[in-house]
């Protein structure tokens, strides 16, 4: 991935525990992969656009005159 070796690897991986510590790297992760996720999303049109599709779709409501 990205060209980098499993020695590369580990060396991010080495200054990002030292940086953040060991309990906050689980929080990072996940941040990052929603925000990958969204961005994916985003990419493809799905996530909000795609909610007011689906919304589009539904037959007007009816209104008391």
């Amino acid at each position: 991935m990205f060209g980098l070796g499993y020695g590369e690897w580990l060396l991010i991986f080495g200054v990002l525990l030292l940086l953040f510590g060991g309990r906050k790297l689980p929080e990072l992760a996940r941040g990052l992969g929603a925000s990958i996720r969204e961005f994916r999303e985003a990419m493809r049109g799905e996530g909000r656009e795609s909610s007011s599709k689906e919304k589009s779709t539904l037959p007007p409501e009816k209104t008391i005159e």
